[in-house]
């Protein structure tokens, strides 16, 4: 008992691959006797034979990944694809590091701490790349002394 022709049958009519196409084992008998494509599509009206759902990926694994990387997981040296210039450009660490040191020479002329030449000398040294980072000029104000007592 081949059933060959009515699963082709079914899924030409269906328009779904063969795989997909499901048989009542109940009413195996009469799916068999079945041979024209009426007979399939009368089949198919009565709930006999059916289309199965399509089997995708499932997304629950890149979710559960997803959510350990943004609490910080998963980012050590094995798991870095591309260099450090490209995980994080040249350009934007530069943006950062620029406004950390304006803001930290704002709060020390603000704070009367530096004089308003010693602020614009210590700017323009933060523009060009002196200073690696906020300590770095906090160690260099320290040997220049060039903060104000009160």
């Amino acid at each position: 008992m081949s059933l060959k022709t009515q699963r082709r049958l079914a899924a030409e009519i269906l328009k779904i691959g063969q795989n997909r196409v499901w048989l009542d084992p109940e009413r195996i008998e009469e799916i068999d006797v079945a041979l024209t494509r009426g007979d399939i599509r009368r089949l198919i009206h009565e709930k006999s034979i059916k289309s199965l759902a399509e089997k995708g990926v499932s997304r629950s694994r890149a979710k559960f990944l997803h959510e350990r990387r943004k609490i910080g997981r998963r980012s050590g040296r094995g798991s870095r694809e591309g260099s450090s210039g490209a995980r994080q450009p040249r350009k934007d660490v530069w943006i950062i590091n620029i406004r950390v040191l304006r803001r930290r020479l704002k709060t020390l002329r603000d704070g009367h701490l530096l004089t308003k030449k010693a602020y614009r000398q210590l700017y323009r040294k933060s523009k060009g790349g002196t200073f690696k980072n906020a300590s770095h000029l906090e160690q260099y104000l320290k040997a220049s002394n060039l903060i104000r007592r009160r």
